[in-house]
């Protein structure tokens, strides 16, 4: 059912589905292929095009493009997907591209309860988890992976196949162009580890124990003066498995693009 806040001058599709208690602007676009749920507001000239599934209660702002064709030329036209969970947020004039066959994803996946501020880009097969936020001006390229609770500065650069971990924070202006694991600070040109994300990690209820455990793990990865596959063994057999311990190991192990290296001047004493 469409909300009676479907402003005149809005297109709908008559093949859209639209949930309960939608707010539609006026001179906003709605694809046929499209499924909006309960509770969303799309602003003025708003743009969903054909292929795209948003969750419960989330916002696009006006300008917003989501479900544009990719920018790829390995893309033929085929069906792809933009899947945006419940209670994000797309500011103005952000774009979201469908997925491609060519990389197998065939989808861009945002999670939920993310913010995605103005003038954002996010390419093709992207995969973004919950709780993420994107500054404005973060332009991220294909297929690139951003897990839970990452925060992006912005003016952001993200290369094609990166993968950020699980609440990092990069700082604004970064070009990544290696995979940044999780829980640490980065930043600077060229990326750089920068330490850990403490005030993140204490809003997010880890403990002091289990900060402590990040920072040590990472000592052994950057301090110690081994190779990574060597640091990484150190790590294995020197600390109790733990879970902090899994998802560092597992994404350094897992990377395929190298991880960032430490700048000069970083410290791990605070």
């Amino acid at each position: 059912m469409i909300s009676n806040k479907n402003y005149p001058g809005a297109y709908i599709h008559p093949d859209a589905k639209i949930g309960r208690n939608v707010e539609i602007g006026p001179f906003s676009y709605i694809a046929g292929k499209v499924e909006i749920g309960d509770g969303c507001c799309i602003g003025p000239n708003a743009i969903i095009l054909d292929y795209v599934n948003i969750g419960e209660n989330c916002k696009v702002f006006p300008g917003a493009v989501v479900g544009a064709e990719p920018q790829d030329l390995k893309f033929q036209g085929e069906e792809s997907h933009v899947i945006i969970g419940n209670n994000t947020v797309i500011r103005e004039c952000a774009t979201i591209n469908r997925g491609t066959a060519a990389s197998g994803r065939y989808a861009t996946i945002i999670g939920d309860n993310c913010l995605i501020m103005s003038y954002v880009h996010i390419a093709h097969d992207c995969r973004i988890g919950n709780n993420c936020i994107f500054s404005s001006y973060v332009g991220m390229a294909g297929e690139t992976d951003v897990d839970d609770w990452a925060i992006i500065g912005g003016g952001t650069l993200i290369h094609q196949f990166s993968h950020i971990g699980a609440h990092v924070m990069i700082g604004g202006g970064t070009g990544v162009v290696k995979d940044v694991p999780p829980y640490i600070l980065a930043a600077r040109n060229p990326i750089n580890f920068a330490g850990i994300n403490i005030v993140g990690l204490h809003r997010r209820g880890f403990t002091h124990d289990e900060i402590d455990e990040i920072r040590e793990i990472y000592r052994v990865i950057y301090d110690s003066g081994m190779n990574i596959s060597d640091a990484v063994s150190r790590v294995k057999s020197a600390f109790p498995d733990t879970e902090v311990k899994k998802v560092i190991l597992d994404f350094i192990t897992n990377s395929k693009r190298g991880i960032v290296k430490k700048g000069a001047s970083t410290a791990l004493d605070d």
